[in-house]
């Protein structure tokens, strides 16, 4: 599926690229004539008679190198999203911008997002952004638990158990620091636990008091199993029990990934009181302690 702002932002280039290039070639010499000729008349001289160009032709010429710069770096470089809900807290908040690295996982056109140069593949742990499956015109941001070949238990204890591909036993992930914290969820309070999932460790959300959602896991009858698929991947938010990701809709397709978070450039606080007189997306205040890398 074609990514509507993406095609928008290339047939734009594409048209302000051609029109450069016509200008650079043909139209700017001719308005360099034209500027001569009104010279040539200031000073009572004749010369070639040249029908002045459209002031659009030039305006549009100029902005080209601007949207070709922005579709360059959109596209293959880097990519700010916006988190919009809490699934990724404490690690990410609602109000926060964050700055997606589109190259690690290979380079795509922006268009069809056909891989055009290999990269790396995500690892356990990181942070990615991708193309919702039931939806893709939607973007997610989950963090990676399992990659192919990998078994991935999830308890009733709500502790995360991954079989690697090759091994015969299901390897706990290993957590410390419990700890209650100021998160809520309908005024409970959270537990906030400390994960080691990959290279580095995260901070998780978990409310102990809430059962497992197993009769809406997918395709496990309940079991919080699942056996993860070739180029595909189990991904799970930090707010474990605030968040519908693999274990309630299934698995990323490798195809679907748009890139790994890497940092917030900026993070806003917006009104949550319900009696307050601005609506609730105007921002009232900068997090800048927020401002940085993420895990």
């Amino acid at each position: 599926m074609a990514n509507t702002f993406a095609l928008i932002l290339v047939l734009v280039t594409l048209f302000t690229g051609i029109i450069w290039i016509l200008d650079k070639l043909r139209w700017g010499s001719n308005r360099r004539l034209q500027s001569a000729q009104e010279n040539c008349e200031v000073s009572g001289a004749q010369g070639e008679v040249v029908s002045p160009q459209p002031r659009w032709i030039e305006s549009t010429a100029s902005v080209f190198p601007v949207i070709a710069l922005v579709l360059v770096l959109r596209s293959f470089i880097y990519e700010p999203f916006q988190i919009p809900s809490g699934s990724m807290m404490p690690t990410l908040l609602v109000g926060d911008f964050i700055l997606v690295d589109k190259f690690s996982y290979g380079l795509k056109d922006p268009v069809f997002r056909h891989k055009l140069v290999e990269m790396s593949k995500p690892e356990r742990g990181d942070l990615v952004v991708f193309k919702y499956p039931p939806q893709p015109n939607i973007d997610y941001i989950k963090r990676v638990v399992g990659i192919p070949g990998d078994t991935v238990k999830y308890s009733e204890g709500k502790r995360l158990c991954i079989q690697k591909q090759g091994e015969s036993s299901c390897d706990l992930v290993p957590v410390d620091y419990i700890h209650p914290s100021l998160f809520t969820q309908r005024g409970v309070n959270l537990t906030q636990v400390q994960e080691y999932l990959g290279k580095e460790a995260h901070q998780i959300l978990i409310n102990s008091y809430m059962p497992n959602q197993t009769e809406q896991y997918y395709m496990t009858q309940g079991l919080g199993e699942w056996l993860v698929p070739d180029r595909q991947y189990f991904v799970m938010g930090d707010n474990r029990d605030n968040s519908k990701d693999s274990r309630f809709w299934g698995f990323v397709p490798e195809t679907h990934l748009v890139g790994k978070a890497v940092g917030i450039w900026i993070s806003f606080e917006f009104n949550e009181q319900a009696d307050g007189f601005l609506p609730s997306w105007v921002p009232v205040g900068v997090r800048f302690n927020r401002i940085g890398g993420i895990n």
